[in-house]
């Protein structure tokens, strides 16, 4: 069965700074995403994870290798098709954004028609639909700004739904929210998954919340993949400590029996 995402041997380097350092790069990256899979996506800060959502999203290019969509060179593809199949949910929306919740969901729907200035029947069908989802129906006219964390969060998860996209790319989607509303979007995620089919990649610092959710996970650090394989394998206490520098404890879950990651602090070694 073809993936449907594949980075074969992909390269990618920003460039130089003014500092004179060398510059950030992604080096000889290779993995691939099963459709209907959950994918999670870990590593310390500077491992190359957003330049990876960038690279997926075709808002850069890699300087070698090929990237993969369903079988498809997706540097060849037509940029719309590949804003309708790939739909990203950013951390955040930008401060001051001045749109209600319907608004930004119906913003999902420009793939499918670049060249309108109007939404049509259809399209308001599909938000609908798409805010049901995301559980944010109730809120559809009320203002981003007066949102909470967790609210605007859901509601970019509605825009990216109003996509109809074969793979949905989550950028750190609890990094601003409570216990309660992480569990939500832990039960959310998991739904569009098992009962939509909806193939998601995962972008996160929670190693916990990926362990708990992913099918797969990929470890970076330097712009590498370090490993690739299930959480069990992955989140392995010798590996953790090596590539985030700190001590680390990794037990079961009581419930689902899944990773849980857990710093050692204050470190005995460093007193």
């Amino acid at each position: 069965m073809t993936p449907l995402v594949e980075f074969r041997s992909v390269g990618f380097a920003y460039p130089r700074p003014e500092t004179g350092r060398a510059p950030f790069a992604i080096l000889d990256l290779a993995f691939a995403v099963e459709a209907g899979e959950v994918f999670g996506v870990i590593g310390p800060n500077a491992s190359g994870k957003t330049t990876l959502i960038r690279l997926l999203s075709r808002v850069l290019a890699p300087a070698r290798g090929q990237i993969l969509l369903g079988g498809a060179d997706l540097a060849r593809l037509p940029r719309p098709e590949v804003a309708r199949a790939v739909a990203v949910v950013p951390q955040d929306v930008p401060a001051g954004f001045p749109y209600t919740v319907r608004e930004l969901t119906l913003m999902g729907r420009f793939p499918h028609g670049p060249r309108r200035f109007f939404e049509t029947r259809e399209d308001r069908r599909e938000a609908e639909r798409a805010m049901g989802a995301a559980g944010v129906l109730a809120l559809a006219g009320e203002p981003l700004h007066q949102l909470s964390g967790g609210e605007r969060q859901r509601a970019l998860l509605a825009r990216a739904l109003c996509q109809r996209p074969r793979l949905l790319v989550l950028d750190e989607p609890t990094a601003h929210l409570d216990l309660r509303h992480q569990a939500e979007c832990v039960g959310l995620l998991r739904g569009l998954n098992r009962e939509a089919g909806l193939t998601v990649i995962l972008v996160s610092h929670d190693l916990s919340l990926a362990g708990e959710v992913a099918d797969r996970l990929l470890l970076m650090r330097g712009g590498q993949a370090v490993e690739v394989g299930p959480p069990e394998a992955v989140l392995e206490e010798r590996r953790l400590a090596e590539v985030y520098g700190c001590r680390v404890v990794v037990d079961k879950h009581p419930v689902s029996r899944r990773p849980v990651v857990q710093v050692v602090w204050p470190d005995p070694e460093r007193r």
